[in-house]
């Protein structure tokens, strides 16, 4: 039995412009000491399906569907105080920006302490101060007992980031969402970061839901990904299946637009064009086909289901093309050639998808 199951998600919020679709039935599984990846650029639901899954999009003015069980319980129907038992103990978050996450004006420790002592009042301040220590240790924080009577502007990027690590670590929890866990990190950092988040995964068996943009960062810890685009999932396999058959025209956006070690100093990145679409006037037909090199007309009309490739039970898929149509095509890219050459090369009957 998988540890969290969400079904069907939706999430809306009312505005004076319109309905903002910000996630619009999404489904995916996580089992008890697995990772799932969920990618997509700025905008794509990622953020707002999993503050969801926590409770903290809940307001007067947003629309919430589907189910979210965490070992047959469903976050979503759960009254407020039941999941604010929960969240932070049995399901935590690390927070995409640490520096407005911590609270300025209290010291590291008392935050610390205090995070255990919310879901836990019989722990003793100086047992908590221990455990407090004893986690920062555990995320390599350099002088953790000292570190305790610091501010969070004290800290480096990095630092901070592990602090947060830490505080959602403290209680042990089942369930770990990392939001954009190495975002404005250097390099050096987000290989620590990654490397910590892998360590503690093997050591206490907590799944771990990683949110990203960059296919760079699932590729390290991943087992499965997630493709998100315009509030839907496009593309659902294990992260082998998406590195190297990927299916999906925006999969492939995103794969060719990360630099690529083997390439000439002087090659310029492929970024995927266009922008992504408003979530309050959305395209007709497939969301992706403004962007998409291999549109036709029937995209724009017909929206596609997201359903199994032919190759692979288990690799979902939303795209019409059909699915030879797109593997000749991912053959042709990932030899090197531009979209436009690969779908030269492919029949025009069958790439039509008539």
């Amino acid at each position: 039995m998988a540890l969290l199951e969400v079904s069907d998600l939706a999430v809306r919020f009312h505005t004076e412009d319109g309905v903002v679709h910000a996630v619009e039935g999404i489904s995916y599984t996580v089992e008890k000491g697995r990772v799932l990846g969920i990618v997509g650029e700025s905008g794509s639901g990622k953020t707002v399906g999993s503050l969801t899954l926590l409770g903290l999009t809940r307001s007067s003015t947003t629309e919430v569907e589907g189910t979210a069980l965490l070992d047959g319980q469903d976050l979503l129907a759960m009254p407020n105080d039941q999941l604010r038992a929960i969240r932070g103990s049995d399901l935590a978050m690390i927070f995409q920006d640490p520096l407005s996450s911590l609270h300025p004006f209290f010291k590291i420790g008392d935050q610390l302490a205090e995070a255990v002592r919310t879901h836990h009042p019989e722990v003793s301040r100086a047992a908590a101060r221990d455990r407090a220590i004893e986690v920062l240790t555990q995320v390599g924080l350099p002088d953790p007992r000292d570190r305790l009577r610091a501010y969070p502007h004290e800290f480096s990027g990095g630092m901070r980031q592990r602090v947060m690590i830490a505080m959602a670590l403290i209680n042990r929890p089942r369930l770990l969402i990392a939001d954009e866990p190495t975002t404005a990190l250097d390099v050096t950092v987000q290989a620590q970061i990654l490397e910590l988040l892998e360590r503690l995964r093997e050591e206490t068996g907590t799944a771990v839901v990683i949110i990203t943009h960059d296919l760079g960062v699932v590729a390290q810890m991943a087992d499965d990904i997630a493709v998100m685009y315009a509030g839907r999932i496009v593309e659902y396999a294990s992260a082998r299946t998406i590195f190297e058959q990927p299916e999906h025209p925006y999969t492939w956006g995103l794969l060719r637009s990360i630099p690529r070690l083997t390439a000439p100093r002087d090659e310029e990145l492929v970024p995927i064009s266009g922008r992504p679409p408003s979530l309050i006037n959305r395209p007709s037909g497939c969301h992706f086909h403004p962007r998409c090199p291999y549109v036709r007309e029937a995209h724009t009309r017909v929206d596609p289901e997201l359903v199994a490739a032919e190759a692979k039970p288990e690799h979902l898929v939303r795209c019409l093309l059909p699915a030879a149509t797109r593997r000749a095509l991912w053959e042709k890219l990932r030899a090197g050639a531009t979209p436009e050459e690969a779908l030269g090369s492919v029949p025009v009957e069958e790439a039509a998808g008539t």
